[in-house]
């Protein structure tokens, strides 16, 4: 019989005995981490009557203030785009150095990378909270702490769809005795432009979800309103937030897939 139809070994008693080690590991840590994490199944079960008393009471949603609601929107709306905008920029000198193919400077690729992993490893919420002790009150703080973290994002996403590009017209560009900058802007560009376009547009996206929460430590939008009426267990205000922000996500991820499909 030849080695092509002969069945399969099966494992030996080591790999056995590795697997079950292993696996006794994993489960002993995961229960760990439940409780660490303060996992209790009877205090959700104890919270759920009062969650539905909460539901109760946010029964016909409060529409007096509607007009501050919606501006508190489009607050959170330009919080997310300007600080999108803020991180491409930052994005730009980072990718290039962060990308093998393109990097002009090769020494710098790694702490272009580490910088990126510090963007990235931080989130906007922290940079933001940062940022609101730093310049006060109000989305002006969001949009740092929003533009930081995009930029990490942008620019790691960005490199990785520049390093998969064919060598061949890089090599071409080169060889023609173009500087740096022509061979980016005619040979790479036309190449990933869309995938660029495309990161940015779910970097958008993203940007716009987080902005209604970074007014939980002061940065302004949509989520400041949010806070205060849980605070004050204002649940009939708390529900036409939570529509408000729905209807307000819809429209952003309607709108960035239309853009993308466009693009491509």
């Amino acid at each position: 019989m030849s080695s092509a139809h002969l069945p399969p070994r099966p494992p030996s008693y080591g790999n056995r005995v590795a697997f079950a080690i292993l696996l006794t590991l994993a489960v002993g840590l995961y229960v760990l981490f439940l409780r660490v994490a303060e996992v209790s199944i009877s205090r959700l079960w104890e919270g759920l009557p009062r969650l539905a008393t909460w539901l109760s009471r946010s029964w016909p949603p409060d529409t007096s203030e509607l007009s501050i609601l919606v501006q508190r929107a489009a607050e959170t709306v330009a919080m997310g785009t300007v600080g999108t905008s803020f991180g491409m920029v930052l994005a730009v000198p980072i990718c290039v150095l962060a990308a093998r193919n393109i990097s002009p400077l090769p020494l710098l690729f790694y702490p272009a990378r580490a910088v990126l992993n510090v963007l990235r490893g931080i989130d906007a919420f922290v940079f933001a909270l940062i940022f609101v002790a730093a310049v006060g009150l109000g989305p002006f703080a969001g949009v740092i702490g929003l533009a930081l973290h995009a930029a990490g994002s942008i620019a790691k996403l960005w490199a990785e769809a520049i390093e998969t590009i064919e060598p061949g017209p890089l090599e071409a560009a080169t060889m023609t005795g173009a500087n740096r900058l022509k061979v980016i802007f005619h040979a790479v560009l036309p190449d990933v432009l869309p995938a660029l376009s495309s990161i940015t547009l779910y970097m958008w996206e993203w940007s716009i979800r987080a902005s209604t929460v970074l007014g939980v430590v002061g940065a302004g939008g949509i989520g400041q309103e949010l806070k205060n009426s849980v605070d004050l267990l204002q649940f009939d205000r708390v529900i036409t937030i939570l529509a408000l922000i729905l209807v307000m996500v819809t429209g952003i991820d309607a709108a960035s897939a239309w853009l993308r499909r466009r693009l491509t």
